[in-house]
C-alpha cells in the first residue's frame, strides 16, 4: 500500500481533526477541558455562517414577485450584516442599505433582508457583497435601477494589522438610473442619511 500523502490526509481528515491541528499549531492542547468541544462548536459555527452557498438567490426573489403601477422609489435601510473576509476569515459587520425603481414589478419587502443574508453567509469580499446584491436584483425583476450601499467595520483591520478601532469601510454600486441619473442617485443618498427622526 502507497504511503498517505500531505493531500490525500488532509482529504480524508474530518473539518473536527483539522481544527483539532490547528489548535496543536497554534501551541495549545486540544484535550483540555475549554478545548475539547470546540472542534465540532467550529463546524456547526461555520457551516451556519457559510450557509449562503446552499441557498439560490435567484429562486429567493422569483417566489416572491408581484405586478404593480408604482414607480417610486423602494428603498430598504439599515439592513444588519454579519459576514466572514474570505482573506482572514474574521468577521465584518454593518449596514445594507438597498433601492431600486420598479418597472412594472415589485419583491417582498423582507425578500431584501433575506438576499442580503444569502450572500453576506459566505466567504466574502464587501465590494463584491455589494455588486452581487445590486446585480441580482436588477437581474430578476429587471427595474429602472438599483443603488446598494454598504457601511462596515472590518476586524481584519480593528483587531490585526493596522488595527484601526473606529474605521469603516463603504462601498455602492450603482445600476440603471441610480448610474445614469445624478438627480436619482442624490435622492437615494440623502434618504439613507436620515434618521428616524428626519434629520
Amino acid at each position: 500500500m502507497k504511503p498517505a500523502t500531505e493531500s490525500s490526509t488532509l482529504t480524508s481528515a474530518s473539518f473536527e481533526d483539522l481544527v483539532r491541528e490547528m489548535l496543536v499549531r497554534l501551541g495549545e492542547d486540544p484535550e483540555r477541558e475549554g478545548l475539547t468541544s470546540t472542534p465540532e462548536r467550529m463546524r456547526k459555527a461555520m457551516q451556519y455562517l457559510t450557509k449562503g452557498y446552499n441557498e439560490d438567490p435567484e429562486a429567493l426573489l422569483k417566489g416572491a414577485l408581484f405586478s404593480v403601477t408604482y414607480d417610486e422609489m423602494v428603498i430598504v435601510k439599515d439592513v444588519e450584516m454579519f459576514s466572514l473576509c474570505e482573506h482572514h476569515l474574521l468577521p465584518f459587520f454593518g449596514k445594507v442599505h438597498v433601492a431600486y425603481i420598479p418597472n412594472g414589478r415589485v419583491i417582498g419587502l423582507s425578500k431584501i433582508p433575506r438576499l442580503i443574508e444569502v450572500f453576506s453567509r459566505r466567504l466574502q469580499i464587501q465590494e463584491r457583497l455589494t455588486t452581487q446584491i445590486a446585480e441580482t436584483i436588477q437581474k430578476v425583476i429587471e427595474p429602472q435601477g438599483v443603488g446598494v450601499v454598504i457601511e462596515a467595520r472590518h476586524l481584519c483591520m480593528m483587531m490585526r494589522g493596522v488595527e484601526k478601532q473606529h474605521s469603516a469601510a463603504v462601498t455602492s454600486s450603482m445600476l440603471g438610473c441610480f448610474r445614469n441619473e445624478q438627480e436619482t442617485r442624490t435622492e437615494f443618498l440623502s434618504l439613507i442619511r436620515q434618521r428616524p427622526n428626519g434629520t
